[in-house]
């Protein structure tokens, strides 16, 4: 996968927006100000990505390029490696997985803004 195939792909999820809170090298991906997605823009070896905690012990099981999340809460998030271990199109399915959980978190109130 191509980082601006894949910038661009979460770029179009509704009220998603990118920054760089972490340093120049490290693009976050938001929607309501909360992140559910993060790479390394300088290797883009691998994407964070939040997870139903169930759902990310059976993924981390099922395939090698899943591991808990780097720096991260280990119960809900993966890092998803693009080492070609795991598929382009599981990956995007990881990335709505990961944006409609964040969205479903968000206050009703800031949902709205998005409708």
């Amino acid at each position: 996968m191509k980082i601006d195939f894949f910038r661009d792909y979460c770029l179009k999820k509704n009220g998603a927006t990118e920054s760089t809170p972490f340093g120049e090298d490290t693009l976050c991906f938001q929607v309501g100000g909360k992140i559910f997605a993060i790479i390394d823009i300088e290797r883009f070896e691998s994407v964070n990505l939040k997870c139903d905690p169930e759902r990310a012990l059976l993924l981390r099981e099922q395939y090698p390029g899943i591991q808990a999340g780097y720096h991260m809460n280990k119960k809900h998030w993966n890092t998803v490696s693009f080492d070609g271990s795991v598929s382009d199109p599981l990956i995007l399915e990881l990335v709505d997985h990961s944006y409609d959980l964040v969205f479903a978190g968000l206050p009703k109130k800031i949902k709205e803004q998005f409708s």
